[in-house]
Parts: structure tokens; C-alpha cells; sequence
């Protein structure tokens, strides 16, 4: 049975606008699930309502199998940490960790135990008499973790916790917050708008558009095979194309006839061609299947990787707009004509 469960969670700020909608999500003990979203679908909404900060329209929320409904915030021990950390600028580390500790009535002796242990796994030991205004935006964020595991909550709450961050910060401590939290063993959930933070922190992902889930599911199943144009626009793919599926697993598409890894119903389909799914073809290759004649219109080098852009079908130079990737920079250059063949196993199906 689930540790933490949500059942048909609906909330609306004013009429019309809906900001969760019939939301039903199940949290196992011990997993981290991250709620990905852009601004405004519902995600910091969802995770208010779990916290018991929001009162839903309808719907219900269950923590270890009893419905916390009538439980104020303070009594569902849960922890919370946001993105501007909400430390207490007066005073030094060891008071902002102990906080919530002495909410809790904890002996000086119990709360300095606890204290040293917490700031040893965020790697602060030694700076519980600093003041918080001394401390890098990264040492602040691990105070924070350190103020929000302190009491042991049962589920941990996280709203954009790296969001204030710069990047190269970020990129580091998203792997250490997942480390942290493996190693406490806490059951969490993580708000982000930020697909890297999410696959790099999360066990499973629900990606939310419109006070939705769309899909949810572990971060490379997600990655690999995105449920919905929304979510595989949303996670930075640009080749998103509409076309007619003619005969089974054949497709007619802007940029010609595609062959499927396997059959789809008949009727209208949309795809997503990978990036990484292309390589150059000889012209003797161009009447064989999955083979795009193409213009190309920018060569851009991105550090691991190159992006080259291109204008396919009948028409290149006003054809459909795509964008492929190679580890090495292809021998290709801007406004020649060239074939890209496409394996199979790169095109992605939905359904209309």
C-alpha cells in the first residue's frame, strides 16, 4: 500500500480556473517522486494541498492509511523546504537546524545530538556557530535540508529547493540532495519546473500540464518514450510532426513516408522523430524508407554534442523545420542538400 496517496484532488482559485484537476497519485515509502511541470500547471498547488497548506474543492489525502484531512499542517509531521530556504537571518546554523527541534520539546542534549548528525550529512560539521548571512547560497540550501530533516519528518516536501541557485551549483548539489535523501531514507516529493533536476533526483516523474499528470513514470521510460507531444515538447524535443498512418506501421508524413518500429491503428498520428535517431545516407539510399531529403540550415556546437538543423521535405527551403544530433561534427555544411536516414526505433508514435 501506498505511504501517501491523493485521490481525485481538485482546487480552483476562481471560477474557470482550475488549478488541480482530478488529481490521483500514490507515494511509496521510501521513493523520492518529483512533480515536473512549467509555471502555472499546478505542481506547487498539488504539493500545498498534500501539506495541508490548501483545502481542496474535492478529493482526498490519505498518509499511512488514514485520511489527514482534519490533521492541521503542524500535526501531519511532515517537513517542508522551499526555494528561498526561509532561514532565520538572526541567528547562527545550530538555531536554524534546532528550530524544529525544539518545537518538539527535545532536551538540549537530544537537539545537539541530532544537530551535529544532521550537519555531518549535509556536510557542514564544524559550522553550527556560523551565521547563516556568512554562508554561500550552497551551504545556505544545505542548512535548509539539514532545518528540514532535523525533526524526522514521515514525508519530506520540496518546492523548487534549487530554483534560486545558478546553474553550475545546481548541476552539483542535485546529485548530493538525492545522495542525502537516499541515505536518510525519507519518502519525498519534489517540485521543479527543471527536467535535469528531476532525472537526476527522482525515482519516478509526474510530468503535470493543466492541473494534470499527463504521465508518470521512472525519469528513463519518460526520457525514452514520452506519453504526449505536450510532454516531449516540454522535455526540449523539437521534431514533433502530424501525419496519416497508411498502412500499418507506414506513415505519411511533411518529409515523406516514415516506417514505424511496429504497427499503429489507421488514421491521423502524431511523431517524434529523436534527435539522436538520424545518420547522413548516400544518395543512392534516397528512395529507400525512413530517408529525408533535407537542406541544411545551422550547424551549432553544443559541448558534448552538435546540432544540426534543417529544412526537410518536397520544398527544403520551406519545408519542416527538424534538428538531429551527433557526438562528432557531421561533414555537413550550412544550405547543402543532404539525405538523413532514420532508424526506426527514433520515431515515437501518439495518438491523435
Amino acid at each position: 500500500m501506498a505511504l501517501l496517496e491523493t485521490v481525485n484532488l481538485t482546487k480552483s482559485f476562481a471560477p474557470g480556473e482550475t488549478a488541480v484537476a482530478d488529481v490521483s497519485l500514490a507515494v511509496h515509502e521510501g521513493e523520492i517522486v518529483c512533480l515536473l511541470g512549467p509555471s502555472g500547471c499546478g505542481k506547487t498547488t498539488l504539493l500545498r494541498l498534500i501539506a495541508g497548506l490548501e483545502t481542496p474543492d474535492a478529493g482526498e489525502v490519505w498518509f499511512d492509511g488514514r485520511n489527514v484531512a482534519p490533521i492541521p499542517p503542524h500535526e501531519r509531521e511532515f517537513g517542508m523546504m522551499f526555494q528561498d530556504f526561509a532561514l532565520f537571518p538572526h541567528l547562527n546554523v545550530y538555531k536554524n537546524v534546532a528550530f524544529g527541534l525544539e518545537m518538539h520539546r527535545q532536551t538540549p542534549a537530544q537537539i545537539a545530538a541530532r544537530l551535529a548528525e544532521m550537519l555531518d550529512l549535509v556536510d557542514l560539521g564544524g559550522f553550527a556557530q556560523r551565521d547563516v548571512a556568512q554562508l554561500s547560497g550552497g551551504e545556505q540550501q544545505r542548512v535548509a535540508l539539514a532545518r528540514a530533516l532535523a525533526p524526522r519528518p514521515r514525508l519530506l516536501m520540496l518546492d523548487e529547493p534549487l530554483g534560486a541557485l545558478d546553474r553550475a551549483l545546481r548541476e552539483r548539489l542535485m546529485l548530493e540532495v538525492r545522495a542525502i535523501l537516499r541515505r536518510v531514507g525519507v519518502t519525498a516529493v519534489y517540485v521543479t519546473h527543471d527536467q535535469t533536476e528531476a532525472f537526476a533526483i527522482a525515482d519516478r516523474i509526474a510530468v503535470m500540464q493543466a492541473g494534470q499528470i499527463v504521465q508518470i513514470d521512472r525519469p528513463e521510460t519518460i526520457y525514452r518514450r514520452p506519453a504526449t507531444p505536450f510532454v516531449a515538447r516540454f522535455l526540449g524535443f523539437q521534431n514533433v510532426l502530424t501525419g496519416v498512418v497508411v498502412d500499418g506501421a507506414l506513415v505519411e508524413t511533411a518529409v515523406g513516408r516514415l516506417r514505424l518500429p511496429h504497427p499503429v491503428p489507421a488514421g491521423p498520428v502524431t511523431l517524434l522523430l529523436r534527435p539522436e535517431g538520424a545518420r547522413l545516407a548516400a544518395p543512392a539510399e534516397a528512395e529507400g524508407e525512413n530517408v529525408l531529403r533535407a537542406r541544411v540550415t545551422a550547424v551549432s556546437f553544443r559541448g558534448k554534442f552538435y546540432q544540426v538543423h534543417i529544412a526537410a521535405g518536397a520544398e527544403t527551403d520551406t519545408g519542416q523545420r527538424l534538428m538531429f544530433e551527433w557526438t562528432t561534427r557531421p561533414d555537413v555544411q550550412v544550405n547543402e542538400q543532404v539525405w538523413l536516414a532514420l532508424a526506426p526505433a527514433a520515431l515515437v508514435p501518439f495518438a491523435t
